[in-house]
């Protein structure tokens, strides 16, 4: 998708449609009564966050310094959402332009929350808005199956679950792929892995978009899915409390800033810095928390998401379909963003490898295991279990990889291709013994 030419704003984004709509016509209203101009917006996105700072990534490498003042212009103004993950990554590579918002905005937007950085001290990004990631739940199907309500994450590789989890594809998606790191760094790296791989033995299918997840869990096609809360308050929204359900696993999750950055070059500059400064006001912060419908809230969408500013939700708290107030969220674990950072693409690849590129036989492997513990069976349920959640590389190799490897395009692949012979032959092994 070429960037566009010309005087408009150039957002790229992985936030879906009502994001884009809502402020994008609210920016604009908000610059033309300040400063009594018209502004325009382009907005771009190639399909999900991980693809979006892969594009971005490329178009920086792309490009040539054209002045001192202007270096490696990509055309593109502002990076919108994808967590905070992708914008680490931008800013560790001097894609990102520090700037430093009005003292008005800044003093309503405390520091951290649950120990992790709501913007970045040296302003190379903001949390726009934060981020819960939870499990949705469609409770007709839990009551008709005689499936137990949610808690965990390790509920879900529960073998009596088989074929009714729901996930994407964590390499096209950010929100669903920070689930898979908070997985790992809430359990430890092994017993994280064999939830995953359980996990994945129950799942139908890997969808590109987050979005879908959601939607299979309302129309009844999986019983649970992985889901930003976004997505989840909003399919309780539509659909009914007493038909569906979002919950946080307790002291298994984390609230997490999911943020904008301007990035390096961005030939729009003052646009880029009004645009932030409106998303970081209380006039942008009341898109995400009110209502639709409400006054200053969304006019057409619906955003149900989790507002930076803390006195909002008691302000807001009869106008709002969220229910939880996260500056008083308790128990979230330690989670390191930094690693989270470092292996974000190695860890899209290497799991990528181990249990969507050989799903088929993950999941003709899985069932042989699940019946081999039947009355009559002979397979060695427990050798084939042992071989079915093999690893090849610790978390230690895996971070040396990210460190020092990982960039290597050559090096990568073949990585991968191991990755992926190992997964299908430990497959492949698991159900001849479970048989």
């Amino acid at each position: 998708m070429p960037v566009p030419r010309g005087d408009a704003l150039v957002i790229i984004s992985p936030h879906w449609e009502g994001v884009r709509k809502e402020f994008g016509d609210a920016f604009k209203n908000w610059y033309k009564a300040k400063y009594k101009e018209e502004a325009k917006v382009e907005w771009l996105d190639q399909g999900g966050s991980s693809d979006d700072l892969r594009f971005v990534k490329s178009e920086f490498a792309l490009t040539e310094p054209t002045s001192a003042k202007n270096p490696n212009s990509t055309g593109i103004d502002i990076f919108f959402g994808g967590g905070v993950e992708p914008h680490l990554d931008l800013m560790k590579n001097g894609y990102t332009l520090p700037y430093k918002i009005s003292d008005e905005n800044l003093k309503l937007i405390p520091k951290q929350i649950s120990g992790m950085p709501i913007y970045d001290p040296a302003y190379n990004w903001y949390g726009a808005c934060l981020s819960s990631f939870g499990i949705v739940y469609n409770k007709v199907v839990l009551k008709m199956m005689k499936f137990p309500e949610p808690k965990t994450w390790e509920d879900l590789a529960n073998p009596d679950l088989l074929g009714w989890v729901g996930s994407a594809d964590l390499r096209h998606s950010g929100t669903i792929h920070m689930m898979y790191e908070i997985i790992l760094q809430a359990y430890g790296w092994q017993k994280g892995f064999d939830i995953i791989t359980k996990m994945a033995g129950n799942i139908k299918s890997f969808p590109k978009h987050a979005s879908q997840t959601p939607k299979d869990v309302s129309n009844g096609q999986v019983a649970y899915g992985l889901a930003i809360d976004a997505y989840g308050w909003a399919q309780v929204a539509e659909v009914g409390e007493e038909k569906v359900g979002f919950m946080l696993p307790e002291k298994l999750t984390v609230i997490n800033p999911d943020a904008i950055s301007i990035l390096k070059g961005a030939p729009h500059l003052d646009l880029a810095k009004a645009f932030l400064e409106f998303v970081m006001s209380i006039d942008g912060q009341k898109l995400w928390i009110l209502r639709k419908g409400e006054p200053c809230g969304p006019k057409e969408f619906g955003l149900d998401r989790l507002s930076v500013i803390p006195k909002l939700y008691d302000e807001f708290k009869d106008k709002s379909v969220i229910r939880v107030n996260p500056f008083k969220f308790k128990g979230s674990f330690k989670y390191s963003p930094d690693k989270g950072s470092l292996r974000y693409t190695i860890l899209n690849d290497f799991i990528g490898a181990l249990v969507i590129d050989t799903h088929k036989e993950l999941g003709s492997a899985w069932k042989a295991i699940i019946a081999s513990g039947m009355p009559g069976r002979r397979g060695d349920k427990e050798k084939a279990l042992k071989k079915f959640l093999e690893l090849p590389a610790s978390e230690d190799e895996i971070l040396s990889l990210a460190k020092d490897k990982w960039n290597d395009q050559a090096f990568r692949n073949n990585k991968i291709k191991e990755w992926i012979a190992f997964a299908r032959n430990k497959y492949i092994e698991a159900e001849k013994l479970a048989k």
